[in-house]
């Protein structure tokens, strides 16, 4: 036996490795399931709106803007045109006053009120309360 054994081979049995035990298999997903809703896509209306009323609020304020420049306008042609009225009636009555502060005008004038041309100078005296020069009474 010993030659016998010593010439065989001594083969192990051969281990093979367990498959893993025969699970069922998992069941069949439903073909129906629970979907979420669609996002809700954000909408560029207000923005939209947003920027409309901007763009109308600069278009009037652009207008009323406008339209009190040419009020001004008109006004300022109006003061401009009075002004000018104004200053020919200056001119005019700076011209009749000039011809009314002529010796000739404020002669004839004091003759229309009565008055007469004045005489000789004289000359009173508080010392003694006598007149002295060429004096006559007014008639």
């Amino acid at each position: 036996m010993s030659a016998e054994h010593a010439t065989a081979r001594v083969s192990a049995p051969r281990v093979r490795p367990r498959s893993a035990p025969a699970t069922s298999a998992p069941a069949p997903r439903p073909r129906l399931r629970v979907v979420r809703p669609p996002a809700q896509a954000r909408t560029h209306v207000p923005f939209v709106v947003t920027c409309m009323a901007i763009l109308a609020g600069a278009l009037l304020s652009a207008l009323l803007l406008n339209t009190q420049l040419a009020a001004g306008a008109y006004e300022t042609r109006t003061m401009d045109v009075r002004l000018a009225e104004l200053a020919r009636s200056e001119q005019q009555l700076s011209a009749e006053i000039d011809a009314n502060k002529s010796p000739a005008q404020l002669a004839a004038r004091a003759t229309e009120l009565g008055m007469q041309p004045a005489g000789a100078t004289g000359w009173l005296r508080l010392a003694d309360g006598t007149v002295s020069g060429g004096v006559e009474p007014a008639p």
